[in-house]
């Protein structure tokens, strides 16, 4: 399965400037594997050493949040949109 993961400005820099990145998977971490294997600087962005999402990283499947434990497991489908977001912060 093909999906396309979608970047924020802030992320493009650990793509060469892409917005978008195509990505194989069935699952979420299947396809953030697979993102890791060519973009090995966006992965340290986005998962710690164990290869769980670092807690500011939000990631929508299909416009649904990916949450919990077990958010990687997350059904990644043919065609599926993948949102990379950073979580924002003020006061």
């Amino acid at each position: 399965m093909t999906a396309t993961v979608l970047l924020p400005a802030s992320l493009r820099s650990c793509a060469g400037g892409a917005r978008e990145v195509a990505a194989a998977g069935t699952t979420l971490r299947e396809v953030l594997d697979d993102v890791a294997h060519r973009l090995p600087v966006l992965d340290r962005r986005l998962r710690d050493e164990r290869g769980l999402l670092r807690p500011h990283v939000l990631v929508y499947v299909d416009g649904t949040i990916a949450r919990g434990d077990t958010c990687l497991d997350t059904p990644v489908g043919e065609g599926s949109e993948v949102f990379i977001a950073p979580a924002v912060s003020g006061g």
